[in-house]
């Protein structure tokens, strides 16, 4: 539980003392999907552009025509009743200015619609460089939590280190020191329990504890047992 609560403080004063992060826009962070996208878009838009031209040289070939504009036709979503009803009315009026007019608006939506999608991949590279810097924050927060883990572990290896120094001094002072001075040694060996496991040379310290341990309880385990063969026979006293 407390090292939850440290853990929530730590947190708590990270979040305070870091540059707060800019607020990421609504758009994928993925560069993948709006460049795909506005390919796609672009390879559609020059295939209507080229149909629709060739429409317009060879307007005196009516099979061409229809051709054509049935395959630019299929590069378009299909048209509404109402847009259809006012191209047919503008067509039959045959009217320059409405002709005009028509353009200039075809023109002016074409720059809005442009204009948004440079929008669209804008926020798209905001997003991205925004979240990269929370996945790096993250990273960060992570190891300065990791850090306070290990000085927390170190802290209480050193208090539990002096504790037994201390208790071993009062223990030699006041019982002697076969009882004091192993306490002593406990100490400074828990004290230096964090030097060892951060050393490049755990490994090698833990191998060769536990080699020497074992050494030391098959030579016990040995020396008891020669102890009971060389034994000599239980003889009652004599009368």
């Amino acid at each position: 539980m407390r090292s939850l609560l440290v853990i929530s403080l730590l947190m708590a004063g990270c979040s305070t003392s870091l540059d707060p992060l800019p607020k990421q826009p609504d758009a994928p962070t993925s560069e993948g999907i709006v460049a795909t996208v506005g390919k796609q878009w672009d390879t559609a838009d020059q295939k209507v552009a080229a149909s629709v031209t060739i429409v317009r040289e060879m307007a005196d070939r009516p099979e061409v025509v229809r051709s054509e504009a049935t395959v630019a036709l299929s590069f378009l979503p299909p048209v509404e009743a109402g847009e259809l009803a006012l191209a047919r009315a503008r067509a039959i009026k045959a009217d320059p200015k409405e002709a005009a007019e028509a353009t200039a608006f075809g023109k002016n939506l074409l720059g809005q619609i442009n204009t948004s999608w440079l929008r669209v991949e804008a926020d798209q590279f905001e997003a991205k460089r925004v979240s990269n810097l929370k996945d790096a924050r993250i990273v960060e927060l992570t190891a300065e939590v990791e850090r306070v883990k290990k000085d927390m572990a170190s802290q209480t290896w050193t208090w539990i280190g002096g504790a037994l120094a201390v208790a071993g001094a009062l223990c030699t002072t006041f019982l002697g020191p076969r009882l004091g001075l192993p306490l002593i040694g406990c100490g400074m060996l828990c004290g230096a329990v964090p030097f060892i496991i951060e050393s490049e040379y755990f490994a090698i310290i833990v191998g060769t504890t536990l080699a020497a341990s074992s050494v030391l309880l098959l030579w016990v385990l040995w020396d008891k047992a020669r102890d009971q063969v060389n034994a000599k026979p239980y003889e009652p006293p004599k009368e």
